[in-house]
């Protein structure tokens, strides 16, 4: 098992910051995912920002955060909380975030210690340090003022899902803002990220370089899909991420196709439940109660069963890497009226990539082999190139740090904004004062 030693592998600094402000990723710089930052003034305030761990297989983790006494967490995927409990048993760590991002933590990490137990794979925290996480929650509601340190930091909607922030940060010598995850599009479920006015921008840059086709154009060629499917007489399976995805291809088929019998099953089925308990975070939340209240909900084997007969199945897992997705996948194979509809990115390694590219993937241990049509639809929740470009544009910083992006995607948008504003590609575990 991998296990930090708190205090005696971290990297960062012993050195005292004399004038600036240090910033240190731990992860996140240079890849897509696994994020957290350390930053830091000569006021002696330190502060976090998220804490994950990137889903592959094996998981890769951040490297050893040093103590801290607060972290601000941006939301609930596990590439930004993942590696929140073992902070807060190694050094007491108190967790600030949406209310809705801390009521969902509990499911992420408990789904997290599951998988990992029945996979074997190493995990640096144990139920203990969940259950200290748990109680170590700091909510704060959007564009409310709080204090860390000699600092002052507010939320601000990020557009990526409900509960997700963007985060304004006010250091008795620059203001920051650190983006998250964002999308500045409106989607089913959330209103898009707006600009901040600041001095050093942290911009997430997954989708560098790459274009997203219109977003209702792409939700209506889902739709059409769908209904191709259900015409001849099969089933459309829609693997579908927990948090945010699962949710949104709800709304748009209970708008666009109420007439369907969809099935909703999964992790996503308990996270919509606790959703549901913020509806100021929500976008027209009484249309997400009235899918949730339409959508056939999945609870267990007879229900599963049922769900075979439906017209749509959307469940967990996004990346066909595990969950119901697999059990249905198993039992659907056989009849060529039945397709797959991924609706979002498949990761290096996923069941789901060597789906696309091989016809094939694991199911319980034995590789099968998938001959169903397979189409992939954009519906992503990050905002891409031309839109990142532009909301940097209007945050008007002096310093930009792009982080959350793979090598090529980085460099592209540093391209496009390098004449106008002083660009930054972070190293993880490699300090740098501004």
């Amino acid at each position: 098992m991998v296990l930090y030693t708190p205090g005696k592998t971290s990297g960062y600094s012993d050195d005292t910051v004399n004038s600036g402000i240090r910033f240190h990723f731990l992860g996140g710089a240079g890849e897509v995912g696994n994020v957290g930052c350390v930053i830091e003034d000569n006021t002696g305030t330190r502060l976090l920002i998220d804490y994950g761990m990137a889903p592959t297989r094996p998981p890769k983790y951040p490297s050893e955060c040093p103590p801290v006494s607060d972290a601000i967490i941006t939301h609930s995927h596990i590439d930004h909380i993942g590696m929140a409990p073992w902070l807060v048993g190694a050094h007491g760590t108190k967790l600030h975030g949406t209310g809705l991002t801390a009521k969902v933590s509990e499911i992420m990490w408990r789904d997290t210690y599951k998988v990992s137990s029945i996979e074997g794979y190493p995990l640096t925290w144990d139920k203990r340090d969940l259950d200290l996480a748990l109680e170590s929650w700091v909510t704060h509601d959007i564009n409310e003022w709080f204090e860390i340190g000699s600092w002052k930091c507010r939320f601000h909607p990020a557009g990526h899902m409900p509960g997700a922030i963007m985060i304004e940060i006010v250091t008795p010598s620059k203001t920051i803002l650190w983006s998250g995850d964002i999308d500045t599009r409106n989607s089913p479920n959330v209103i898009g990220a707006k600009p901040v006015n600041c001095d050093i921008l942290c911009l997430e840059g997954t989708y560098g370089g790459r274009q997203h086709p219109p977003r209702k154009e792409e939700e209506q060629r889902f739709v059409e899909r769908v209904k191709e499917i259900v015409n001849r007489g099969g089933v459309a399976l829609v693997p579908a991420f927990a948090s945010g995805r699962g949710q949104d291809i709800l709304r748009i088929l209970h708008k666009e196709a109420p007439h369907l019998q969809v099935h909703f099953d999964g992790m996503g089925t308990r996270i919509t439940k606790d959703w549901l308990k913020f509806p100021e975070l929500i976008k027209e939340p009484n249309l997400l109660i009235k899918t949730w209240k339409w959508a056939r909900r999945v609870y267990g084997k007879s229900d599963r069963k049922k769900a075979l007969n439906a017209n749509v199945i959307v469940t967990t897992s996004g990346m066909l890497d595990g969950g119901p997705a697999l059990w249905y996948l198993n039992r659907l194979k056989w009849d060529k009226a039945n397709a797959i509809l991924l609706t979002g990115y498949q990761a290096e390694g996923s069941g789901g990539r060597q789906l696309l590219s091989e016809g094939k993937l694991p199911i319980y241990g034995k590789m099968t082999e998938i001959d169903l049509e397979i189409n992939q639809f954009a519906l992503s929740n990050h905002a891409d190139h031309d839109s990142l470009s532009s909301f940097a544009r209007g945050c008007n910083p002096e310093k930009i740090i792009i982080f959350h992006a793979p090598n090529d995607g980085a460099k592209l948008l540093k391209s496009e904004l390098k004449k106008e504003f002083d660009i930054i590609l972070p190293e993880n575990n490699i300090s740098f004062l501004l």
